[in-house]
């Protein structure tokens, strides 16, 4: 055949013939994953070039493109001019007619792929169905991915419909979304296309969506992050759901004793996609409420999909994104195509560009956080581009966009928007991926942004917090730095420096920063953000009262307990940690709730008593092995047990807060070997916080315990002196640069050197006071760990 290649045919040379995502399917199919490349065939770029000459296409379209040009130059181009030049061209080749030769060659190749077809039933067909897709010889590149740029169309039966469908996809070469895109990327040179045509698979009836060998909001080379829902993928990436998402630790992928999924988060699916007829190709239908809380996909699909992803990256030797999806009717998983990633593949690692946003406010709305940046401007609600603003043309220049969800025919638009807000969608919607590649913040997947925002009301909106976004009321105060990494680590510094990390959801992009791991990483933030209720209410509900069961009843569903629930979603948070930072150390610190705050927790008020002062009272080391909160430290360390033995993140050690007796530090560690985590055993490491005076006095004693001291200035300050830390009656005496306690630091490092234990600092000190540094270091201390905010100081100040 002249005009046609099979995919076995394929492979990346022939790309100027067939287009990026055919010839890198076919490179897969032959190289790397020869079964998990559904089979298809090339319509290539001749029989698109034939079908427009012999149509006498070539000068007209010519003539239509040079006014979009020529309108594009202007500051601000007119959108209604570009729309009705793209649909001249568009309609014209629609109505066009393939060449007698052409025609044949597909219906003869479709014939062929329809060979041996059955339907669902498993009944003979004589036509299969097929996926139409654009392949544009421009497309998936290293610098520019042209993703969605092109249509799709599924569900295509018949010769006759599969040259419909062909001829659309050539028309779609000139979408006003294409055309945008490729005068954005600067891309001036002779577009040609080829369509693909592939096999589909059954993902209407089991589940599809997008992986990449990245993260895809800070570029982290240890993470695949896989999204999904039921039925085909295009809901997905539209953002017509909150996807489910499953975060791989892929350096575990090849120890087959480990399991590497860190994380997983269920989605908002209401419905699925599923195949229709020939008038309607897909329809939308609900999901049975069973579904709508069960995961898209299984452990082992999971790890297979991992690898897979992880063999396309180690093949083409950079990182990449792919679509999969899980064939309902043989229950196995395909990948349908495979392009490089763009956005973190371009950025400089050197400089990075750092956001800070203070604020007491409550936020109006909340949603999962693209990129890292703060924006602020007024907002504009869009239901759709055919209502106000549809041509683009009145859109006001650097406002909020706040919609339900978009797709590729509102990039013109979103291009003028300071930042992007949807109610529907995941971290990889075309939402979330359009906004990492504009460089500007997104809020995705919010729920009630449409209707808890008003039509020109002034906000700040800020992804610099962490995986959550937020939209505050008002136009907020923050500060913006670009720090240059270039020649400067922790290795430049007097001594090692790691961070303090609050968030698990921060981890991922503290890691890459240069430090030498995590020198605290409080249990507290975790059980906050990641489980919200009291461990004991979820031992014990039946103590609870019955609105709190209710609620408790809502949070754990899903899990098999509420046990279950607290200690998976304690290794989860945790995992983040240890796997962002692996193979450097990652001290995580039990949990230190003061009585008070453990009321605060969903049913913490049946279990908590009332005390007087609670920051002296019972916390840390006392509760782990009293009887009345025991168990709930179980749970803790069953928690560490899975992130250590299952995830196989053994950097993570261990630290007991406020201890203040040696005999409670001999009780607390045969509590822990009591739930299996035993000092020393597979080499964990247990170490003690020192913050109170009798970790000094008695610390020859204490080093017998331990492998390590972590000293805890804030609280040491503040019993060294006497003083209540929150209080701002006594604010001004407050200060660990006092001489009491720079020499009860001197001491407890001079006791730790003699005896040969690791001591190091996680107080605020170092990270709020220069000189407070360089006198640790003068003192020999062994690392210091401060804030990510205040690490290039700091090793500027100790280099």
């Amino acid at each position: 055949m002249k005009y046609i290649r099979f995919l076995s045919e394929i492979s990346q040379k022939d790309k100027d013939l067939v287009g990026g995502k055919a010839s890198s399917l076919g490179e897969l199919m032959t190289n790397v994953l020869p079964d998990d490349i559904p089979n298809g065939f090339s319509i290539t770029t001749l029989a698109y070039d034939k079908f427009i000459k012999a149509n006498g296409f070539g000068p007209k379209i010519e003539e239509h493109l040079l006014k979009i040009r020529l309108e594009m130059l202007n500051a601000k181009p007119s959108m209604a001019l570009i729309r009705r030049n793209g649909l001249a061209i568009r309609t014209m080749i629609v109505n066009g007619r393939f060449p007698s030769a052409i025609r044949e060659e597909i219906e003869k190749a479709y014939g062929v792929l329809s060979s041996g077809y059955k339907d669902v039933n498993g009944d003979p067909q004589e036509a299969t169905d097929v996926a139409v897709r654009s392949s544009a010889t421009a497309e998936d590149t290293a610098t520019a991915s042209f993703a969605g740029q092109q249509e799709t169309f599924l569900n295509v039966r018949g010769a006759s419909q599969l040259i419909e469908a062909t001829k659309k996809c050539f028309a779609s070469l000139y979408t006003d979304r294409a055309i945008s895109y490729r005068a954005d990327v600067g891309y001036v040179g002779t577009l040609s296309l080829s369509v693909f045509v592939q096999k589909m698979v059954r993902s209407d009836l089991g589940s599809a969506g997008v992986a990449f060998s990245v993260d895809p909001d800070t570029g982290h080379s240890s993470f695949v992050t896989i999204q999904g829902t039921f039925g085909l993928g295009e809901l997905l990436v539209s953002g017509g759901v909150t996807p489910d998402e499953f975060l791989v630790f892929s350096p575990s992928l090849s120890d087959p004793t480990l399991n590497p999924l860190i994380d997983s988060t269920l989605g908002t699916k209401t419905h699925r996609l599923v195949y229709g007829n020939t008038a309607q190709p897909t329809t939308l239908v609900a999901l049975p409420k069973e579904m709508e809380v069960s995961f898209c996909l299984e452990l082992p699909q999971i790890i297979a999909l991992a690898k897979a992803v992880c063999a396309i990256r180690d093949y083409y030797g950079y990182e990449v994104d792919v679509e999969w999806g899980l064939d309902g009717q043989t229950g196995h998983l395909y990948i349908v195509q495979a392009r490089p990633e763009t956005v973190h593949s371009t950025k400089s690692s050197s400089e990075v560009e750092t956001f800070r946003l203070k604020t007491d406010l409550e936020p109006l709305v909340t949603g999962a956080a693209i990129g890292s940046t703060v924006a602020q401007g007024r907002v504009h609600i869009m239901e759709s581009l055919d209502g106000r603003y549809g041509s683009g043309d009145d859109f006001p220049d650097g406002c909020i966009l706040v919609t339900e969800s978009t797709n590729p025919d509102w990039e013109p638009l979103m291009k003028r928007a300071s930042a992007i807000v949807t109610d529907k969608g995941g971290r990889c919607c075309h939402s979330a991926i359009v906004a990492r590649e504009l460089g500007i913040p997104a809020l995705v997947g919010c729920e009630t942004a449409r209707y808890a925002l008003e039509d020109g009301q002034e906000v700040t909106v800020s992804c610099c917090e962490g995986e959550t976004g937020f939209i505050y009321e008002g136009i907020l105060p923050f500060s913006k730095t670009l720090l240059s990494w270039e020649g400067i680590d922790e290795r430049t510094s007097r001594v090692p420096l790691l961070l303090n990390v609050g968030s698990p959801s921060a981890a991922l992009s503290a890691s890459l920063l240069p430090s030498s791991g995590i020198g605290l990483a409080r249990e507290e933030f975790i059980i906050n953000h990641f489980i919200g209720a009291h461990p004991l209410a979820l031992l014990h509900p039946d103590r609870c009262s019955v609105e709190v069961q209710a609620a408790l009843n809502e949070k754990t569903k899903g899990y098999a307990s509420g046990a279950d629930f607290f200690v998976r979603r304690l290794a989860a948070g945790i995992g983040r940690l240890g796997a962002a930072f692996h193979p450097r150390p990652v001290i995580v610190r039990f949990s230190d709730f003061k009585s008070n705050e453990y009321r605060n927790l969903l049913g913490g008020e049946a279990f908590e008593p009332e005390e007087e002062n609670p920051m002296i009272g019972w916390r840390g080391a006392s509760r782990y092995y009293s009887d009345a909160y025991e168990e709930a430290f179980g749970l803790e360390c069953q928690a560490i047990s899975l992130v250590r033995a299952t995830m196989g993140l053994t950097n993570v050690i261990v630290m007991v807060p406020f201890c203040r007796t040696p005999d409670e530090m001999r009780r607390v560690l045969a509590t822990m070997a009591k739930y299996g985590l035993e000092r020393g055993k597979d080499g964990l490491q247990v170490y003690l916080m020192c913050e109170v005076p009798s970790n000094v006095i008695l610390a020859e004693e204490f080093c017998s315990l331990v492998d390590g001291f972590s000293i805890g200035s804030n609280d040491l300050t503040q019993l060294t002196l006497g003083l209540d830390r929150d209080s701002e009656l006594v604010a001004h005496i407050y200060d660990e640069r006092n001489k009491a306690v720079k020499t009860m630091l001197s001491m407890v490092i001079q006791t730790a050197k003699r005896c040969g234990t690791k001591i190091g600092i996680c107080g605020q000190g170092p990270s709020d006071f220069p000189d407070f540094a360089e006198f640790l270091c003068d003192e020999g201390i062994d690392t210091i760990s401060v804030t990510p905010d205040s690490l290039y100081r700091t090793i500027q100040v100790l280099k």
